[in-house]
């Protein structure tokens, strides 16, 4: 049975961008294994942890600050890591290009979001 977290649109993104971030980086040089890759899955599993823990708050404006200087920040630091890695070419170009894409898609839409959230907190 979904929770209310598990219906989340931005929850969801996040959770289909940690796994696209892990499966790519399997590919990645084995001496990359302590760097890139550790630093990468990291940083995406944690933008999926955060919005966990920011939807389970009970203050509002708490909720808002994990989204907006944790989620959103390790979004970035993923999709900057990932911009690297194909200078790099660490892997296929277009699909590290692809996922960097959906990162921005995914923070324009936490920023939505965030939006949502301000809105509901001045009501």
């Amino acid at each position: 049975m979904a929770t209310g977290l598990e219906n989340l649109k931005v929850y969801q993104m996040a959770q289909e961008l940690e796994i696209r971030v892990h499966e790519i980086t399997k590919e990645f040089p084995k001496d990359e294994r302590y760097r890139s890759v550790d630093q990468l899955r990291r940083s995406a599993s944690s933008v999926t942890n955060n919005i966990a823990e920011a939807y389970y708050k009970q203050s509002m404006k708490e909720r808002i600050h994990i989204l907006k200087d944790i989620a959103i920040c390790e979004a970035e630091e993923t999709r900057s890591n990932l911009q690297m890695c194909s200078v790099k070419r660490f892997a296929e170009q277009k699909v590290l290009i692809q996922i960097m894409n959906d990162y921005t898609g995914f923070m324009k839409a936490t920023h939505g979001y965030i939006r949502f959230l301000k809105d509901k907190l001045a009501n």
